[in-house]
């Protein structure tokens, strides 16, 4: 079942977490949200897919959330 959300999701779930880690190709955008948190904008063009919803897989672990899939990203998170 397909859990869809939207702008407003996203931007809840990147500011309850210490870290957001989002994942597009090969470049990685490493967040650290409680030092240096970027504006919703700049969250939002990383999170919301071309459907207006949160990019899948996201995965939140502990306090890190990570936005689409990276193997290094996967291997250095969940080792």
């Amino acid at each position: 079942m397909k859990d869809r959300r939207g702008a407003d999701d996203a931007i809840e779930i990147a500011r309850a977490a210490n870290r957001v880690l989002i994942a597009r190709g090969k470049k990685v955008l490493d967040f650290n949200m409680k030092k240096d948190a970027p504006d919703d904008e700049t969250l939002l063009k990383g999170m919301i897919g071309p459907s207006g919803n949160l990019r899948a897989p996201t995965i939140r672990a502990g306090k890190t959330v990570i936005v689409g899939f990276h193997d290094e990203v996967y291997g250095e998170v969940f080792g």
